[in-house]
């Protein structure tokens, strides 16, 4: 019989990032895991964001705008839904201990909650189509209404991923990076046109693809550069986003050219007593693992 200890079987403490690891992620701003993700689990998921796409739902959202939502009828070249684990019951099996003790090792933390979740699809583009890239951005640029600057990121395919597949690509070391942390740009397609906007001038840039097996998980921390060239294979790529809070993180105040910014979930969680929107919700900010 398997001991758990703080939810893990002694099998997944084995699979925890040690010291060096740690090290690597705080010099690179990544890490790839080994195999974590059960297969089944991965294959429920995905039957789930079927079901999502043709309209399936658990749960709503009971506002329409603020957030990104696909629709049968938009572009296929790249789909993103936020905050599916809180409509999709299969999807919502995607947030796992070892998902969240991994990312609470590589920040540090006593623990990690969920901040904010995105299903991803690209289809295949052939040679003379455009369109398909995720522009470089980076992760906290979203969230400047947190208080942590060491929120990170997990990204789950449901697949193989190689070269061709669309890999998620990461700038080495960028989260060091001075002037990153308003890098609204996703969806500006022009990689080149972003580099020479954002990217801190003499700096080496070394991108880094996510090459990952069916059940393995890349993590990077909130400011990363980060994003994704067209599918120039022959099949989807599919995967399942999970931005993360550390345990430190709360909301804070933000303010852009003197008009207050709200992230779309301000809404739907609980209140602190001055008003504030409470990040520990768990209802809505659910804790994957803690100490």
């Amino acid at each position: 019989m398997e001991t758990l200890i703080k939810g893990l079987s002694q099998e997944q403490l084995e699979l925890l990032p040690t010291e060096e690891d740690i090290a690597f992620y705080e010099e690179h701003g990544w890490f790839i895991s080994k195999k974590i993700v059960p297969d089944e689990i991965l294959d429920e998921a995905f039957l789930g964001a079927e079901k999502f796409y043709s309209g399936e739902r658990d749960a709503t959202i009971p506002y329409a705008t603020g957030y990104s939502d696909w629709k049968p009828g938009d572009s296929d070249a790249v789909r993103n839904n936020q905050h599916v684990s809180y409509r999709k019951k299969e999807l919502r099996k995607l947030l796992l201990p070892m998902v969240g003790a991994i990312a609470a090792k590589l920040a540090r933390s006593r623990g990690t909650r969920l901040y904010e979740d995105t299903l991803v699809y690209k289809a295949p583009i052939q040679n003379n189509q455009s369109g398909g890239a995720v522009g470089w951005h980076t992760d906290y640029s979203y969230s400047s209404v947190c208080t942590s600057n060491n929120m990170l990121s997990a990204w789950i395919p449901f697949h193989d991923v190689d070269e061709k597949r669309a890999p998620l690509v990461v700038i080495d070391g960028s989260h060091k990076w001075k002037g990153n942390e308003h890098m609204r740009t996703f969806n500006n397609q022009d990689m080149k046109d972003v580099q020479n906007s954002y990217f801190e001038s003499g700096k080496k840039v070394v991108e880094v693809p996510m090459i990952l097996e069916k059940g393995q998980v890349s993590f990077h921390h909130g400011l990363t550069i980060h994003g994704s060239y067209p599918n120039r294979s022959d099949k989807f790529r599919m995967a399942f986003a999970l931005y993360l809070q550390d345990y430190d993180n709360r909301y804070q105040v933000y303010k852009n050219q003197g008009k207050q910014v709200h992230h779309f979930l301000d809404q739907m969680c609980r209140k602190l007593p001055n008003g504030h929107p409470d990040y520990t919700d768990p209802a809505i900010f659910p804790t994957l693992w803690s100490e």
